[in-house]
């Protein structure tokens, strides 16, 4: 239920709101991994859910791309 809520919110976005977005996630992911590497990261699976957040929104770019 959570992540429908997720898709539809980013459904509802333009594409240049979705591209700011997937910006973000990027970031978080790499600042994610960074933690990690060293140690500091405590919520490991936080870098799962922010690679599927990732594709979610890179599925949405495609499917406005697509219409």
């Amino acid at each position: 239920m959570k992540t429908n809520k997720y898709v539809e919110d980013l459904k509802g976005k333009s594409e240049a709101e979705l591209a700011q977005a997937l910006v973000e996630a990027k970031k978080e992911l790499f600042n994610l991994r960074f933690q990690n590497a060293t140690n500091q990261l405590d919520n490991t699976a936080r870098i799962k859910e922010v690679r599927r957040n990732i594709a979610r929104i890179q599925t949405v770019i495609t499917e406005k791309a697509h219409a």
